[in-house]
């Protein structure tokens, strides 16, 4: 492997991991039922988007290259109920999906350690003929999904218990104080009625 390659999948391994790590951080600390509840009219929930963000994993980053991991996913089968990969039953454990997300974060990073960037792989569930994905595609692609999804629980942990931060360490807001936002929320709200007056 050349270094520019090398620092190409340490660049994709970063960013994917600080997504992996958002994602797991929005339920810490978290009920079952705040862990799992759904916050959207589509059912949007916290551990629904970690069991479909390991599946994707697995799926791109391990059958699509020809490295099955071996999980069993159920929930991707044939006669699955739709988004069945989008939320937990009471059956499934938060440990349960937790545990399966960081096995796809290890059997994904030994894909990416293993394939070339440039190395072609086929996606399963894509149409014949247009499924032929290179490793450098597919990590971007789980790259920006994840992100997504880490957007997501952002703000489903908000709405939660007012929770918010890119990670454990760094919040990325420009004040923690609650009087603060309040005025800044109200001068947004001015600010639109303002516009919408003015349309």
């Amino acid at each position: 492997m050349t270094a520019a390659a090398s620092d190409a999948k340490a660049d994709l391994r970063f960013y994917l991991q600080s997504a992996r790590d958002a994602l797991l951080w929005k339920l810490e600390g978290l009920s079952e039922y705040d862990a799992r509840r759904p916050l959207t009219p589509t059912g949007t929930n916290l551990l629904g988007l970690m069991k479909h963000a390991a599946s994707v994993e697995l799926g791109y980053l391990g059958d699509t290259f020809g490295r099955p991991s071996g999980e069993p996913l159920p929930w991707l089968a044939s006669d699955a109920e739709p988004n069945a990969d989008m939320w937990a039953t009471a059956d499934e454990s938060r440990e349960n999906i937790v545990g399966l997300y960081r096995r796809a974060w290890a059997h994904a990073d030994a894909t990416i350690d293993a394939v070339a960037l440039d190395t072609v792989g086929r996606v399963p569930w894509w149409p014949d003929g247009k499924d032929e994905v290179t490793l450098h595609h597919a990590v971007v692609r789980v790259i920006a999904d994840t992100h997504r999804h880490a957007g997501h629980a952002d703000i489903l942990r908000e709405l939660i218990d007012g929770a918010v931060g890119m990670n454990e360490g760094n919040t990325s807001i420009p004040s923690s104080d609650p009087a603060w936002w309040e005025d800044y929320r109200a001068r947004l709200e001015r600010a639109a009625k303002e516009a919408d007056r003015k349309a």
